[in-house]
């Protein structure tokens, strides 16, 4: 029997995890391809995708990719959506398949903001933010073509109260495909992380200026699914105060981000996932923010991310730093990562880049054997 402190059981908002390890949400891109970008079923969860998430169902806890809570959020072709019945009767079948193995399941709620192209909203023909404050890179039309960002439209009031009741049926949509709870998606430079941080939220309305204010879309959220009925317990958000990507990064993230930490610990949420590795990239205009700073501020469980290997996680864990450990691309080749750490099997090594975020089908998605499989021939 293991030691691992990383292994053993976790009640997380009454319900037990078996282990400390969590898939990461990662952007795959497994959705039924299609010649036309608007086919519907692009969009929709399909059997390929059932098969990665089974196969990785002894995780603690899974969490799916980023998926879309609404047509305006929508900026990444081939990746899912939580928006439309179809999209619920797809995800469905998938948690039921996690389910059946036992497994813990939340979904990603994400809306991408000002790094969605205008392409992928026809109907408004725009892409939106908290100010009209362009993404640094580039960003991909729905043709899949790189081109220079576009300036967002700052959203009005009314169209951020659009938003959270976007975010609170995503919530009830979630309920109705049988999760065991959400994971809002307030990190990477998306749009709820573009209302956090000041590089890229200069708004002089109550959604901005302050602390309060900047935090205040994220707090409506939260409170919104809560008042429609969504156990706070079954709610949980993802931070990562140290990116840059897209931008993202200033001097005062330290200060803000414990104070999200702080104001976030009152609602008694699932967790927080912090992304406090640096792996990811780090911008370098304040101290990093660590899960060991956020533990000074919040009573709940925390999750932590980025770069972790079996020694890091377990000692994050002994420490008191995290309580639950995400894993992303060790997860990608090892769908059987529990058991490899378990028993001290060897890891499968990291597959092409290339195979990550391509429409592919299973291939470097689901054809990834397990140790005992690789034993016994099973390739």
């Amino acid at each position: 029997m293991s030691d691992l402190q990383i292994l053993s059981k976790l009640t997380v908002g009454g319900q037990e995890y078996s282990n400390r390890l969590v898939l990461a949400p990662l952007t795959r891109a497994r959705c039924t391809p299609s010649d036309d970008p608007f086919d519907p079923a692009s969009r929709i969860p399909n059997d390929v995708m059932g098969d990665y998430y089974e196969q990785r169902a002894s995780a603690g806890l899974v969490i799916t990719e980023a998926t879309a809570i609404s047509e305006e959020g929508y900026g990444w072709r081939n990746a899912p959506g939580i928006y439309t019945d179809e999209h619920v009767a797809g995800w469905k079948k998938i948690v039921d398949r996690v389910h059946a193995k036992n497994g813990k399941i939340f979904i990603q709620l994400w809306h991408m903001g000002r790094q969605a192209h205008s392409s992928f909203h026809p109907k408004t023909n725009r892409t939106v933010s908290a100010s009209n404050i362009p993404m640094v890179g580039t960003v991909k039309t729905i043709d899949m073509e790189e081109v220079e960002p576009e300036v967002p439209h700052a959203l009005t009031l009314d169209e951020v109260k659009a938003v959270i009741e976007d975010y609170v049926a995503a919530a009830n949509r979630a309920e109705e495909a049988g999760f065991d709870g959400v994971e809002i998606h307030a990190a990477n430079g998306y749009l709820v992380d573009q209302f956090l941080q000041s590089a890229s939220n200069v708004r002089t309305d109550e959604y901005g200026g302050s602390k309060e204010g900047r935090i205040k879309l994220l707090k409506d959220i939260v409170e919104g699914m809560i008042a429609s009925g969504y156990p706070a317990e079954k709610i949980a958000f993802r931070m990562s105060p140290n990116g840059a990507f897209s931008g993202m990064g200033t001097e005062d993230n330290f200060e803000m981000f414990t104070y999200v930490a702080k104001e976030m610990n009152k609602y008694n949420l699932a967790y927080l996932h912090v992304m406090d590795g640096l792996g990811f990239s780090y911008h370098g205009k304040c101290k990093a923010v660590t899960c060991a700073d956020i533990r000074k501020h919040y009573d709940g469980i925390i999750m932590c991310n980025v770069g972790l290997t079996k020694e890091i996680a377990e000692g994050m864990v002994r420490s008191g730093a995290a309580d639950l450990v995400c894993f992303g691309r060790l997860y990608i080749s090892n769908p059987d990562l529990v058991e490899r750490f378990a028993n001290d099997w060897p890891l499968a090594d990291m597959p092409a880049y290339e195979t990550w975020y391509r429409p592919m089908g299973g291939k470097g998605y689901t054809d990834f054997p397990t140790y005992e499989e690789e034993q016994q021939g099973q390739v």
